[in-house]
């Protein structure tokens, strides 16, 4: 189905049911801009999960939409998440523009790496509790990837949906981010929107850094998430959703993302089909993380890897 379709058949059905169409303007701004009301939800999968608590969710924009949950991971979720993959961590890449391969870039210093998903109840309970926020279904979620920005690290204002065809391939393109902070930055490190039409309203003061007074900014407060959509509701790219995140001054930053599709991006494999999963999986490989992560890049006994081809691990 085309992805114009499919957006506006949801907002078309969400219409039908008018809780339900609510519910979606209070928690993830696809209809509206209203203040967040209702009862906390208690989620079932994930045991360790905080409760999804939408009267914790407040809207920053509507240009581009976006949308903070002050609270929505736990400490002990964030210190998790950190320990998961602070021994894994190889240097952040960014998708060539033409190619839509991943390529080293001075626009992009952090380092990071792939959780697998549902990798274990922690991280079961999250992606399960980010469905609940964005009305967007885990399969059309990748896996979650953990970055560390240390003193001086960035990543230059960019855009989340894709210039290239190869990546649309894969569940088309990005159509929101959930963006999670893992630990409070002392000076610097905000995520900044430089075409956010609400730039010029936003007070700032010394606190923050020359970087984030370019835009509409976010400061980095652990445990807190920050949702934005990078299509409009017809499937169309928001130029508006350009974004970065500031250099660190002082201290070091944590944070997880979570990028969704318009589609699944779930491709399940059958163990004799030796395929990789993901475009990037060459350079992954070629950088060690076969060896680094092999959960995410060749896989368990419970579930296939993502790059099992690039990994040589398939079957003769």
């Amino acid at each position: 189905m085309d992805d114009r379709v499919f957006l506006s058949l949801f907002v078309c059905f969400l219409s039908l049911f008018p809780d339900l169409s609510h519910s979606a303007v209070q928690y993830s701004g696809w209809l509206g801009d209203k203040k967040t009301q209702g009862s906390v939800l208690k989620l079932t999968t994930g045991a360790s999960s905080a409760p999804f608590d939408p009267t914790r969710v407040t809207q920053l924009s509507w240009r581009p939409r976006a949308f903070i949950y002050r609270g929505f991971l736990t400490d002990e979720e964030c210190d998790h998440l950190i320990n998961l993959a602070k021994d894994k961590l190889e240097k952040s890449m960014v998708a060539d523009n033409d190619s839509g391969e991943s390529i080293m870039s001075e626009v992009r210093t952090s380092s990071g790496m792939f959780l697998k998903k549902a990798q274990d109840e922690v991280v079961a309970g999250v992606e399960a509790r980010i469905a609940a926020w964005t009305f967007l279904p885990e399969e059309n979620g990748e896996s979650i990837q953990i970055l560390h920005y240390e003193h001086g690290q960035k990543y230059e204002p960019h855009f989340d949906y894709f210039h290239d065809k190869v990546n649309q391939e894969l569940g088309g393109h990005r159509v929101a981010t959930v963006l999670m902070y893992l630990s409070d930055v002392k000076r610097g490190g905000e995520t900044v929107f430089p075409n956010s039409e609400a730039k010029d309203t936003q007070p700032k003061d010394e606190n923050w850094s020359d970087c984030a007074k370019n835009g509409y900014a976010v400061k980095p407060n652990k445990g807190d998430a920050l949702l934005f959509f990078s299509l409009h509701t017809d499937a169309t790219p928001d130029p508006l959703s350009l974004h970065g995140s500031c250099p660190v001054i002082e201290g070091e930053k944590w944070s997880a993302t979570k990028w969704i599709h318009v589609r699944s991006f779930e491709k399940r494999v059958k163990d004799s089909e030796c395929i990789d999963q993901n475009v990037n999986c060459p350079q992954w490989a070629a950088a060690g993380e076969c060896k680094n992560n092999p959960v995410y890049m060749v896989g368990s006994e419970d579930d296939a890897g993502y790059c099992r081809k690039s990994c040589n691990v398939c079957s003769s």
